[in-house]
């Protein structure tokens, strides 16, 4: 049992941010727990593109009109403000300050601002196509100089601590629902361990890894959101998963994201015969669309002609020399692949990227019970509405990992939250009688049929009849790897496993609940459908 001030789930830009600042304060207490055996390895790390700031030419408006019009109308106004002028300061005062990012600049000193799909104006920084490893290098390195905060590695989640439900008390029945931890699996001695908290922060990221085409890392499994699930926490939005259009589409090969800013630097999409297609499904953005529109502009090239993939073309639109310089992350991994990019088109195909629903979380990451945040990809603040506008994410997880913490900073110590049980009042997680090992072959095919159901019956296209079958399928299944679960020693790839079909049903539920076409949720059945049906 481990007892601290504030519990935090994830390492993260967001985790991380809310770490850091809360470090700031010499007598707070952090511990900071994440499945990876290094917290260098998160969601963010794979963030090519960049992260949306200001630049001179810039204002506050131009950037909460692009996130409104990305969002499809399901953006809240209020935190697209927030986060337009809260954010970009914050990119100077924590990354480059605290955690020394080096963003890419001009000759003469200036930042390179890049450009991406659906914004109006360039205000991307980058460091060169690694920004986010760049950014979670700076943020855990500072970590590592905080000697009030502690980073446990190899650690899985397993559930949150919650009162009434985990306490021995019959009188916290009639008391208001809180959080106050978790239990947490050590992947090393292989038994749960009680973390008791103040507060607990989620920050564990996506859940891309439902879908068989993905760009996000094996860690994106949902977890923060089934756990949030069982504790009856409020979840909203879950249909609404973005599918980047050009991951990289090679036999055997992981899909490795093909940054948006490739578009950006004038990348143009082709069919395998060479012939551009953008113009005909948005005249106005082009290649430079909405990800919705471009995934689906996609998806719909590759079925009515039968194509198993399209070109992305950066090679007649820049000098390799600047290809190199620009992308050199990408550039490298299609190398290994056998694609040249400064002399070859790339092979690519959409590939689920980023949950824009999650957790519901306010302006300072409170979730529905109290003591617990969310904060990241794991949450929903009404930013994203129904699709997230370009190099936005990071930013969130930037300033919501601040905002978090300041609250948590400011109110820890006061009379208005509930006050923390003796942590032996929580029970001890009880494996006794469990005799049954995890047979990783049960858990290898158990998650492709979670997969392959909801690449096939809830991914860019979806339909009543497509979702009910995912539903029913998904339902059997959550039943057979529940009742696998109840008997069978912990392991991290079993808790993974449950949470990833708790999640696929949760958003198959929602997508099927919601009949409108909208952002990234496109129904073929939609009972609005107007004009161009891709848009």
């Amino acid at each position: 049992m481990l007892e601290t001030e504030v519990l935090i789930i994830g390492s993260g830009i967001a985790g991380a941010t809310a770490a850091l600042q809360l470090a700031s304060n010499p007598k707070r207490s952090i511990v900071l727990i994440t499945r990876e055996m290094d917290p260098l390895e998160s969601n963010t790390r794979y963030a090519q593109g960049g992260i949306v700031s200001r630049n001179s030419g810039d204002d506050e408006e131009a950037l909460v009109r692009d996130m409104i019009t990305a969002g499809a109308g399901a953006t809240d106004p209020k935190m697209a403000r927030l986060l337009a002028k809260e954010g970009p300061p914050l990119v100077d005062s924590i990354l480059v300050e605290k955690a020394g990012v080096k963003f890419d600049r001009g000759e003469e000193g200036e930042f390179d601002w890049g450009k991406e799909a659906a914004h109006s104006r360039r205000r991307i920084l980058h460091v060169g196509d690694g920004t986010g490893k760049a950014i979670a290098r700076g943020l855990i390195e500072a970590l590592n100089k905080c000697p009030n905060v502690k980073i446990i590695p190899n650690t899985t989640a397993v559930d949150l601590i919650t009162v009434p439900h985990h306490s021995r008390d019959p009188l916290a029945t009639y008391r208001e629902m809180a959080c106050f931890g978790a239990y947490a699996f050590d992947q090393q001695e292989k038994t749960i361990h009680r973390f008791v908290s103040k507060a607990t922060v989620l920050a564990t990221g996506g859940l891309g890894r439902i879908y068989r085409n993905t760009t996000n890392p094996p860690g994106s499994r949902g977890d923060g959101i089934a756990m949030a699930n069982r504790a009856r926490v409020r979840i909203v939005n879950t249909e609404y998963v973005q599918f980047h259009p050009t991951a990289l589409a090679v036999p055997g090969e992981e899909r490795f994201l093909v940054s948006e800013a490739v578009r950006g630097e004038g990348g143009i999409l082709l069919t395998p015969d060479g012939s551009p297609f953008m113009e005909k499904y948005s005249p106005e953005w082009k290649d430079l669309a909405p990800r919705h529109i471009v995934a689906r502009a996609i998806h719909h090239e590759m079925e009515a002609n039968g194509f198993s993939y399209v070109l992305l073309d950066i090679a007649t639109h820049m000098p390799a020399e600047d290809i190199r310089a620009r992308f050199p992350n990408i550039y490298e991994a299609c190398i290994k692949a056998g694609i040249d990019i400064t002399s070859d088109p790339i092979p690519v195909v959409p590939a689920a990227h980023y949950a824009c629903g999650g957790v519901l979380a306010d302006e300072w990451g409170r979730t529905s019970i109290k003591g617990l945040y969310a904060v990241g990809e794991v949450s929903c603040t009404g930013l994203h509405g129904a699709n997230r506008l370009a190099s936005t994410s990071l930013l969130e997880g930037l300033l919501w990992g601040n905002r978090t913490a300041e609250h948590i900073d400011k109110n820890l110590d006061s009379g208005n939250r509930p006050d923390t049980p003796a942590a032996d009042s929580f029970p001890r997680w009880d494996e006794s009688g469990l005799e049954e090992d995890v047979d990783p072959t049960l858990i290898h095919g158990d998650m492709q049929t979670i997969q392959n159901i909801m690449w096939h019956y809830v991914g860019l296209v979806r339909s009543a009849d497509r979702l009910s079958r995912a539903i029913r399928e998904l339902r059997h299944l959550w039943n057979e790897i529940e009742t696998f679960y109840r008997s069978t020693k912990l392991s991290d790839g079993l808790i993974g496993l449950r949470n990833a079909v708790e999640v696929a049903l949760i958003v198959a539920r929602a997508a099927s609940h919601n009949r409108h076409s909208r952002g990234c949720h496109y129904r073929q059945d939609s009972v609005e459908l107007e004009g161009d049906r891709l848009i």
